[in-house]
């Protein structure tokens, strides 16, 4: 043993790091404190907790191993200061055994014992950690699926996406990283303190001193790393959002010179996030030399202290508690420096969480009907949107029998579109009624309310997928081929599905982008055929389409519009001059209703509007003639 006259010192407590309260949130109240988030974080842990309870017992047989290694330094340096006749000494594990022998087999062996210990240990904590991202992941995704449409008004998609695959990496590293670091280093330092202790436990003592000034040190640090952690994250949204929205509205980009616009617009976003993240390195890289500058002062404090009082102990016994001493700055600093590591993963957490907490589409409806006729009443409907105090709607009143066409017109902003949402439920009304059969829709399930229901809208929605698959899309994938292709060809998009490369199994690019305006209305119009709903909502469905288009598109809108009521929101009066009723909106407000020839009779604000698309219809064919 090492002995020594070194008195004992008296040890200061440990400081405890003050957990950081959640910066910038909604409501005051809502404060919560890094430890109910990081073991929140760890609940999803859960389920791996045999395969996080193998990688525990890695790093127990990994960190065990290190005092090992010093320990048989003291025999080596034994071995060489020993009198040339003595051969044999007792080792562990081994027994008496030759030096020349022994020590380099016991070498082996500990190594052998530390390298299982490596293996169990980081293998499955990335099994855990793999696992555990695409928990999360998958959590954020489903989440996202039942989120309601108020909530994507509200964030912005860059800052979405960036926390599916950002932040929960972050969040990653705090739940698993950070616990192998605080595991098997953590182990380290107990394993060598433990043969310290042993070998002088007065000396060791010295070294204790310094616990309270590390937890100084680290608490500061950690408050640092999560405020910037925040930032960062912010700034990754940004930088996310205005790529995908460049890449999206490229095509806009290209026509209006906005290149030079949106590549600054980047740089800004990108150099923000490149002097924040410097930020944080500076925070590391500070605090990692003042961490290192306390440690090693104290070791060389403890070598000053070993060789004056060095007393009868052995070399052996010297050169093995220096080297046991010697390991413990790494496990030290690694362990201090896992504060920023946990510091991000909390402040990705706090992000992920909120989304998670957020409340899902309200569904209380029980009413569920294998298939409705398909009569709709709206009774003082008024609607405001959530966080204005503007009314969109105000006081609407009207009634579409089974099978009947109703058109709605009107000035932009004048509520039409708001009130095609409000049917399939898209926002909660407060005020009035809308009924399908007599039943309102609140009081139906929402997926059987939407399963009454087909929406064309003038922005057509395709994905990066077959022809077929867009026409089948969703509670529709099951749909036989020739009911596919039935529709398609009753949605007049036959004829140039047929001439696309693959046909029906022709990929169409993100957003249909390999297709015109045309034909990519056409097959939401099949979709919308292929759902065989009772209730079509028609959204501006040809607004935006050249003449000819527009002519297949009416053709197929005449299809699919027999024997179903349809509610129609038009631009283009002359798409609706066969409609049963037309309601003309303004402001919120239902200002006439009639047939066509009604409306024009009454000579108010249908027939200005007639008169205007009638004018300009008229000079648009006069400039074609005159081409």
């Amino acid at each position: 043993m090492l002995n020594s006259a070194v008195p004992a010192i008296t040890r200061t407590p440990h400081p405890k790091a003050l957990p950081m309260p959640q910066s910038g949130p909604k409501h005051p109240a809502k404060h919560t404190s890094s430890l109910k988030v990081y073991l929140r974080l760890l609940s999803y842990l859960r389920p791996f907790l045999g395969l996080f309870t193998v990688s525990i017992v890695g790093y127990v047989i990994f960190a065990s191993s290190q005092p090992m290694m010093a320990a048989v330094l003291k025999y080596f340096v034994d071995g060489l200061t020993a009198p040339a006749d003595v051969t044999h000494h007792a080792l562990p594990l081994i027994g008496s055994v030759q030096l020349m022998y022994g020590v380099p087999l016991l070498l082996v062996m500990i190594i052998t014992w530390q390298g299982i210990g490596s293996f169990f240990g980081n293998y499955y904590l990335a099994r855990v950690s793999l696992g555990l991202i695409n928990d999360l992941r998958r959590a954020l995704f489903d989440n996202l699926l039942r989120l309601p449409n108020a909530y994507f008004d509200q964030h912005n998609s860059g800052h979405l996406i960036s926390r599916i695959t950002y932040n929960v990496t972050m969040v990653t590293g705090a739940a698993t990283d950070a616990i192998k670091v605080v595991i098997r280093e953590g182990l380290t330092v107990v394993f060598l303190f433990s043969y310290l202790l042993w070998m002088n436990w007065k000396l060791t003592l010295v070294m204790l001193a310094i616990l309270p000034i590390i937890g100084g040190m680290v608490a500061s640090a950690s408050r640092k790393f999560r405020k910037q952690s925040k930032k960062i994250q912010v700034a990754m949204g940004d930088l996310t959002h205005i790529a995908s929205e460049t890449i999206q509205g490229y095509r806009v980009v290209r026509s209006f010179g906005g290149e030079d616009y949106e590549s600054a617009r980047f740089k800004a976003a990108s150099e923000d996030n490149t002097a924040k993240q410097l930020r944080m390195v500076k925070t590391g890289a500070t605090f990692t030399p003042a961490l290192q500058f306390v440690i090693f002062t104290t070791m060389a404090t403890v070598l000053f202290l070993v060789l004056l009082l060095r007393g009868d102990s052995s070399a052996g016994d010297l050169v093995s508690y220096i080297t046991a001493a010697g390991m413990l700055p790494k496990p030290i600093r690694q362990l201090s420096e896992v504060s920023g590591t946990i510091q991000k993963g909390i402040a990705g957490a706090e992000s992920i969480f909120s989304q998670l907490d957020e409340a899902t589409e309200t569904d209380r409806g029980t009413v569920e009907r294998e298939r409705v006729s398909g009569r709709l009443e709206v009774r003082g409907l008024s609607f405001t949107y959530p966080g204005s105090a503007q009314p969109v709607l105000r006081d609407l009143d009207f009634s579409v029998a089974p099978g009947q066409m109703v058109a709605i017109v009107g000035r932009s902003g004048s509520g039409k579109s708001t009130l095609a949402s409000l049917i399939p439920r898209f926002y909660h009304h407060a005020e009035g009624q809308i009924l399908i059969d007599g039943v309102d829709v609140e009081d139906y399930t929402l997926k059987n309310l939407r399963r009454h229901i087909a929406l064309v809208t003038q922005q057509v929605v395709l994905f990066n997928d077959t022809v077929a698959r867009n026409i089948a899309y969703g509670d529709l994938a099951q749909a036989p081929r020739a009911e596919i292709e039935q529709a398609a060809e009753a949605a007049f998009a036959r004829e140039f599905i047929d001439r696309l490369p693959q046909g029906f199994d022709t990929l169409v690019g993100e957003n249909g982008v390999l297709l015109s305006g045309g034909q990519r209305q056409r097959l939401a119009i099949a979709r919308a055929l292929l759902k065989n709903a009772p209730i079509l909502i028609l959204d501006e469905a040809t607004s935006a389409l050249d003449t000819e288009s527009e002519r297949h598109i009416q053709a197929a809108l005449d299809r699919v519009m027999q024997g179903r009521t349809t509610l129609v929101i038009a631009h283009r009066l002359s798409t609706i001059e066969k409609a049963d009723l037309i309601l003309v909106m303004d402001q919120g407000q239902i200002v006439e209703r009639g047939t066509h020839a009604e409306l024009l009779a009454a000579n108010g604000h249908y027939a200005r509007l007639h008169a205007v698309q009638f004018e300009e219809g008229t000079e648009d064919a006069g400039d074609d003639s005159a081409a």
